[in-house]
C-alpha cells in the first residue's frame, strides 16, 4: 500500500474578464491555470454561451469556456448551465484528469433572479475508487445560503454515503462562516486551511474569506492562496488550490 497526491484548484473566473470586465482574460486565464497542473478544476461563473462577446471581441474562443480552458489538459468536462438568457447562459464547470462516470446540476435555486446550481461529478481515481466532487456558487443572501447548504448536504447524504471521498469547493459567499460547522456535522467535511479560511476576494488585495475547499477521506498536504499580481488581473476572486493525500 502506498500514499497518493490528488492536486487540485478552485476558481471564481468571472466569465472570462478582468475586475470591472475592463478586460477580455480568458487566453491568459487559460495559461495561468495550465501553470499551476491541477488533477481537477472546480470553476464558478463559466460563460458555456454569450452571443454579444463573440461578436464584440475577434478572439472570443468558438467553443464554450469550459471545453476551451480543458483542451489538451484535462480530457474530462461537466458543466451546469444555471443562469440563462437570451444570449448566452453561464454556470459551474469541473475539469478533471481522471475519468468523470457521470454528473448531474441539482437545481438549489430559491430567489429567481438568483438562479443557483450544485453541479455533482463522480470521479474515478487512478487505483479505481471513486471520489465525490460538487462545484459550488451559493447565494449573496445569507438565508438562501443557509437552504443552499441544506439542500446540499440532504442531496449527498443519499449519494455519498459517510466515509467516501469527498471534495466540495467554489465560491461559498460565506460572509460570515457559517458553512464550515454545518458541513462538519451533516457531512463529516473539513476545510483544507483549517479553522480560518482564506482571504480570496478581492484579488488584488483579499479581505473577504469567500472561496472554499472542503474535503472528507482525504489528508491535507498543503493549501495555497493565489492573489495579487498576476490573478489579480486575471479575476475578481484569488484562486486557491490544495494537494491531497489518499491511501493507494
Amino acid at each position: 500500500m502506498g500514499i497518493r497526491s490528488l492536486h487540485i484548484a478552485t476558481y471564481n473566473i468571472h466569465k472570462g474578464f478582468s475586475q470591472f470586465n475592463r478586460r477580455m482574460m480568458v487566453h491568459e486565464l487559460r495559461d495561468r491555470l495550465r501553470s499551476l497542473s491541477p488533477d481537477i478544476v472546480f470553476l464558478q461563473e463559466v460563460q458555456g454561451l454569450h452571443l454579444g462577446h463573440a461578436h464584440r471581441h475577434p478572439d472570443w474562443p468558438q467553443s464554450a469556456q469550459h471545453h476551451f480552458l480543458a483542451e489538451d489538459v484535462w480530457p474530462a468536462t461537466a458543466y451546469g448551465e444555471n443562469m440563462i438568457y437570451d444570449h448566452g447562459h453561464h454556470g459551474n464547470a469541473i475539469l478533471s484528469r481522471y475519468p468523470i462516470l457521470d454528473s448531474h446540476n441539482q437545481d438549489v435555486t430559491h430567489l429567481k433572479f438568483e438562479r443557483r446550481g450544485l453541479l455533482h461529478c463522480r470521479i474515478e481515481l487512478p487505483d479505481g475508487r471513486l471520489l465525490h466532487c460538487v462545484c459550488v456558487h451559493l447565494s449573496l443572501f445569507g438565508r438562501s445560503r443557509r437552504r443552499q447548504m441544506d439542500d446540499l448536504s440532504d442531496y449527498l447524504e443519499q449519494l455519498a454515503p459517510a466515509g467516501t471521498p469527498l471534495i466540495i469547493a467554489g465560491d461559498f459567499n460565506d460572509w460570515r462562516n457559517r458553512a464550515a460547522d454545518h458541513l462538519a456535522r451533516r457531512l463529516g467535511l473539513v476545510e483544507v486551511f483549517g479553522q480560518q479560511p482564506v482571504r480570496s476576494f478581492p484579488a488584488v488585495l483579499p479581505l473577504f474569506r469567500l472561496d472554499r475547499i472542503y474535503v472528507r477521506g482525504l489528508k491535507v498536504q498543503e493549501a495555497r492562496v493565489h492573489f495579487g499580481p498576476p490573478w489579480s488581473t486575471l479575476s475578481d476572486h484569488a484562486a486557491l488550490t490544495a494537494r491531497l493525500a489518499y491511501d493507494a
